[in-house]
Parts: structure tokens; sequence; C-alpha cells
């Protein structure tokens, strides 16, 4: 879908920015997702304003965000989504869990609204960020599940793969592939 038509239809969809209802300097934004295609239930009409306080939070941006009062009732989808992640850095704060006790999603907005296109990163256990093919040293001794060794602390790793979860990489110890936490591995 080209950019014009999108920001056409939405424009028909609603003619002000959907978060506040501001009517001048509107642009199509998408609420990006990791597994839907840019479309009009993925996009919103969203101002200037409320672009530089996404960017930007200051301490005036809670008085802006009261308008999030209204739009989080809205029908379309992406606007919830994006209320929900607008409330999310300010979850500490009064106010914002007022709305956020009143904003229901369903599991799929919420699967939507908690991944944001955002690849995770996979850390090592000093915060370094790994990538395949990096080498890792282990950092304690440990027990190989249906081996009969143990992986000693110090063993390095080479050319590691990481997946989907974060929290894990893949490597190989004597021979033998492993899923291997991250918290028990440093880079080298």
């Amino acid at each position: 879908m080209q950019a014009s038509d999108l920001l056409s239809g939405l424009l028909e969809r609603s003619g002000h920015c959907e978060v506040c209802a501001n009517t001048e300097d509107v642009f199509a934004f998408e609420v990006v997702s990791t597994n839907r295609p840019v479309s009009l239930d993925t996009c919103i009409v969203l101002c200037a304003t409320c672009q530089g306080h996404i960017d930007s939070p200051t301490e005036q941006s809670q008085y802006h965000w009261s308008c999030l009062y209204e739009s989080i009732w809205s029908p379309v989808s992406a606007v919830q989504v994006l209320s929900w992640r607008i409330l999310q850095p300010h979850e500490s704060e009064g106010w914002a869990q007022d709305l956020l006790g009143q904003l229901y999603l369903d599991e799929d907005l919420q699967v939507w609204a908690e991944n944001d296109g955002r690849i995770p990163v996979t850390l090592d256990s000093n915060g370094v960020e790994l990538d395949s093919g990096d080498s890792v040293y282990l950092i304690k001794d440990l027990d190989v599940k249906g081996a009969s060794f143990v992986a000693k602390r110090g063993t390095t790793v080479r050319n590691i793969r990481v997946g989907d979860d974060p929290a894990y990489v893949e490597g190989k110890v004597n021979g033998t592939s492993l899923m291997i936490k991250t918290e028990f591995i440093k880079k080298v």
C-alpha cells in the first residue's frame, strides 16, 4: 500500500490525531509489529505533538497524555496498542496506573503491544551483547543433561548461534550441541 493511499484511508477513518484529536500536522503512523503487515489496521493518524512526546517525554507529557482517557476506548486496535505502549514508561505514576487499570487488551492485542518490532537482544552475564558467530567462555561448571560430561568453567565455546530466546545461545562443547543459559557465559 502506498503512503499516500494509506494516509487518505486513515484520514477517511479519522480526520484528526487518533490519540489527542489534534487536526494540525497529522501523518500516518505505523504501530509496529513483527508479524502484521503495514495496513489501515496497523496504522493510525498521529500528530507531531504526540510524536514529540513519544520520542522525548517531558514533565508536560503527563498533561498531554490526559487525552489517553478517551483514546484507550477507541474501537481501533492500533490506537489501543499505542496507548498501552505510551503508558508503559509511566506505569509507576498514579495517573498511568489508573489508565492501565481501565485498558483491556485481548490476548492477541497484548502480544502486539508487548512485541513492538524490536528484536530481543541477547546479553552475556556482564550485559555485553552477543551475536551469532561470537566466542564465549563458561563462567561455571555445567552438568550437561543427556551426556556423560561436565562442561568445565573456562571452556571456550566458538561460533555460537543466537536464537529467538535471548536467555539462551546454542554452541558446541566437546562436539555436543548445547543450549547454554546466557547467565553462565561471558563474551571472549
